[in-house]
């Protein structure tokens, strides 16, 4: 059991009498670490084959088709009901509980695609003849893992800033707020689209992309408490003992300022989220056949005819961002210095 000191404690009181915060979190937190295992819920390759007396693991290693009585040398195709019916007769198959990825063309459909909602495809299929429950786990995972890796490091950066600003102030401060009145004022949704139409956009390199502008929004908010901080008696104490700068910035200072920096990041993960998910909308987003929300949307609108794929999509992102928010809120009154006393 972790031992917290007596403000932590409060905090953490303070945050678990929020019920809808913390039953948010409990429920945030079990559909991401189910989300981290979509291999083993959506995949079109079994878990395990039994064939002959030995056993097979496709979910994670490639096995040719000659290993199961085929005539090929290349991937076994476990949806084809020849290489089903060749393992069958000698063995067994255990396959996830959705046996279709984000990238599997189902063939199997009884109608065109977008086909409805069916007891092979709980969530329908989109035009392109692919399993939307598969899709959705896939891209819930990356959306999220996305805007987590953004965060940390919009916040490494912003904190880094606005504690060089406020310690040092002076002309240092000055020459940084005129860069930040630059950089904040600069269209980010359009240079991003203007970048991703120049090259072929990847997970990283549309990370590093937006990480170049979403660090700014976290600056005001490190700088203001050190440029409070700067003046109290403990730093100038410890400056008259000779410690040095970094040390009196890291271990006086910045604690203080992570209290509100805290308080932020389940909005700047809600953020991050709905850039990607726009991104992915426009079409400058991931490469065309990623597991995306923002994706998801477009088929949306793109086939009307078909409704459950723009409630599917629409269902997912508000329950996705409804979590974060109600999160963020007990986050932040468990901060709050006027809910921790007593």
């Amino acid at each position: 059991m972790l031992n917290l000191s007596p403000v932590n404690s409060r905090r953490a009181k303070v945050f678990k009498s929020n019920k809808r915060a913390f039953f948010s979190l409990w429920l945030f937190s079990f559909l991401f670490f189910g989300s981290l295992f979509a291999e083993v819920i959506a995949n079109d390759s079994p878990l395990i084959v039994s064939y002959q007396g030995s056993w097979f693991f496709p979910a994670v290693k490639i096995y040719p088709e000659t290993n199961f009585g085929g005539d090929f040398e290349t991937e076994a195709d476990y949806l084809d009901p020849y290489v089903t019916n060749l393992i069958e007769n000698e063995g067994w198959i255990l396959w996830p509980l959705i046996p279709y990825s984000f990238d599997t063309h189902s063939k199997d459909l009884d109608q065109p695609a977008p086909s409805p909602p069916s007891y092979r495809h709980i969530l329908g299929t989109d035009d392109q003849a692919r399993d939307v429950a598969a899709r959705v786990i896939y891209g819930f995972r990356i959306s999220i893992l996305f805007a987590l890796t953004l965060t940390f490091g919009s916040t490494i950066i912003g904190i880094a800033a606005g504690a060089v600003q406020g310690y040092y102030g002076g002309k240092v401060d000055l020459i940084g707020q005129r860069f930040l009145e630059v950089w904040g004022s600069l269209p980010v949704l359009f240079l991003l689209i203007i970048l991703a139409s120049i090259t072929t956009a990847n997970f990283w390199w549309l990370l590093g992309i937006m990480l170049l502008f979403s660090w700014t929004s976290l600056v005001d908010v490190v700088r203001a408490e050190f440029l409070r901080c700067r003046k109290l008696d403990f730093v100038r104490a410890a400056r008259a003992l000779g410690v040095s700068d970094s040390t009196i910035m890291w271990r006086h200072i910045l604690p203080n300022a992570v209290v509100a920096t805290i308080t932020m990041m389940p909005f700047l993960l809600t953020g991050a989220i709905a850039t990607l998910t726009s991104l992915d909308f426009l079409g400058f987003g991931l490469p065309p056949g990623s597991a995306s929300l923002g994706e998801l949307v477009a088929q949306g609108k793109n086939n009307l005819q078909a409704p459950w794929l723009a409630i599917t999509a629409f269902a997912v992102l508000s329950a996705m961002l409804t979590l974060l928010v109600f999160i963020g809120e007990g986050v932040r009154d468990a901060f709050d210095p006027r809910l921790n006393q007593g």
